[in-house]
């Protein structure tokens, strides 16, 4: 396949029944926008079989990453859920989506928010510099299930902060809030529950949301289609590529 690099699975890490992650060595020609997916898959009977894959790692690192829920009778994810060292995977030369700094207008607060495994592209871009100088705050909100969903966890309260690269800005400048509605948690409620009654923004410390302030926005349909409403009628303006504005959403991303 002539637009598609065979890359190598380097490792597999397994969060829960339901939600795994895993690395593949990147080719040197692969280039990307944090933020951006692109289709990746495996060989079935002979023939590619892909799907849309926000990629979890930082444009500036040797590997790519992918963060993937499992559905049991899902036509990639039953297959991908198998994973192992070694084994050859399909990455399309081509990334692409909507979740880029250069959709958005500079602004004061950078409000991430995401449910399930739609914290994928925001693992790239809160390590992103250049989120750093856009935003005064970035405001990473992961909406879960359960405590066991909020996979990266300890990844983004404790091995972001001691990175030498990004550390400093991500101990400075980021505010990360996880939340569960379906068991006791420091932080409870679904996202838009949050937003509308103003929760986050009291339990962080800082002024509501305004038009001072732009949001990406990445997760279930049920959740793209609400919060982009609680935006809207607040008077924030989409954005997409070529005109920016003050928030984002990607419908692309790994259910299947």
């Amino acid at each position: 396949m002539s637009n598609s690099n065979e890359e190598t699975v380097t490792k597999v890490q397994h969060w829960t029944e339901g939600l795994f992650s895993f690395t593949t060595t990147r080719h040197p020609t692969f280039r990307f926008v944090n933020g951006q997916f692109t289709m990746i898959g495996l060989e079935v009977q002979g023939r590619p079989l892909l799907r849309a894959y926000s990629i979890a790692s930082a444009n500036y690192e040797d590997e790519l990453e992918f963060f993937s829920i499992i559905v049991p009778d899902g036509p990639l994810t039953s297959r991908l859920q198998h994973l192992r060292e070694g084994d050859p995977i399909i990455v399309r030369r081509k990334a692409t989506g909507t979740l880029v700094l250069e959709n958005l207008h500079s602004g004061r607060n950078l409000y991430l928010l995401s449910t399930g495994t739609g914290l994928a592209p925001f693992l790239s871009i809160i390590k992103d510099p250049e989120t750093y100088k856009r935003f005064e705050r970035v405001v990473l909100v992961h909406g879960c299930r359960r405590v066991s969903d909020l996979a990266y966890f300890q990844v983004i309260k404790q091995e972001l902060p001691a990175s030498e690269y990004i550390g400093e800005c991500i101990r400075n400048q980021l505010i990360y809030y996880p939340t569960v509605t379906r068991e006791p948690f420091d932080n409870t409620g679904r996202v838009t529950r949050l937003l509308t009654s103003k929760k986050l923004f009291q339990d962080i410390g800082v002024e509501p949301l305004s038009d001072l302030d732009k949001v990406m926005i990445c997760g279930s349909p049920a959740m793209l289609r609400d919060t982009k409403q609680i935006l809207i009628d607040m008077g924030l303006q989409e954005g997409n590529h070529g005109e920016p504005g003050d928030f984002v959403v990607e419908k692309a991303f790994a259910e299947r």
